[in-house]
């Protein structure tokens, strides 16, 4: 897919340079970073200034190199190869991004293993073919490295096949402003919004497995936006998908509503 628009993008450190050079080398690159940081976001930045089409898998635990690599189909009575998106990427050389890889089953790390080396080759066992990778061709993942644990967790082998950058909230004047564009509201209600959240982030002692992202920062922002009370929008938006915890919501909704 090639993205026609320019996405909002304000850059947190280096990553634009980094990403640009990782390009040229033909480097694959790994985002890290908590959930709602605007990992994404950039990707699509990125493929946008490098004018590249961009192929998004949102991998969950059922994600195998089958679904990646490609599969044979009934068409009538024969069976016709069909491409995945990740030999899609591999031919046309597409930038691909493999959303939260972590989360994929093991065999999809095996199967990329050729493409994030010297070799950037796919090996197809189903068609007996190996492919070298268009020149153009980036292999570009994320995952969330406070949030995996045990077997989720990207081995070091695997790591260390990638040019890494670290993701992490915006400061609070970035993160004012791109709440205030991304949701259309005045910068004195974002700036409201920020502070709700940067106080439930140092609240560790909670033990909330995600804190509050920018996303759903700027999804209480768009809910005010469109007319919705401002401590319900925060409700619904910034506390609820936290927790299900009933004491933990409570001390945060009053938290919240003295703040707003």
């Amino acid at each position: 897919m090639r993205i026609e628009t320019e996405p909002f993008y304000l850059p947190h450190a280096h990553e634009i340079p980094v990403f640009k050079s990782a390009f040229e080398k033909k480097l694959p690159v790994l985002l890290k970073g908590p959930t709602g940081t605007g990992k994404t976001r950039f990707v699509e930045y990125m493929a946008y200034q490098l004018k590249k089409d961009l192929i998004t898998v949102a991998c969950h635990e059922e994600t195998s190199a089958t679904d990646l690599i490609g599969r044979f189909i009934l068409k009538g009575t024969e069976a016709v190869w069909q491409d995945g998106p990740l030999t899609k990427a591999v031919k046309e050389g597409a930038i691909i991004y493999l959303d939260e890889v972590a989360e994929a089953r093991p065999d999809v790390i095996v199967a990329i293993h050729s493409l994030t080396d010297y070799r950037r080759t796919l090996y197809i066992d189903k068609l007996g073919e190996e492919i070298t990778a268009h020149p153009d061709f980036m292999m570009v993942a994320s995952y969330n490295p406070g949030y995996q644990r045990s077997y989720k967790e990207l081995k070091p082998s695997t790591r260390q096949r990638f040019v890494a950058v670290m993701f992490d909230y915006p400061d609070e004047k970035k993160e004012i402003a791109i709440v205030a564009r991304e949701a259309g509201i005045p910068e004195e209600v974002a700036k409201k919004l920020v502070k709700i959240a940067r106080k439930i982030r140092n609240l560790t002692e909670l033990g909330l497995t995600e804190t509050v992202s920018t996303r759903l920062i700027v999804d209480a922002a768009l809910l005010i936006a469109h007319g919705l009370d401002r401590r319900l929008a925060v409700n619904v938006g910034m506390i609820q998908p936290l927790t299900d915890d009933p004491e933990i919501l409570d001390s945060l909704i009053q938290l919240s509503e003295l703040m707003i």
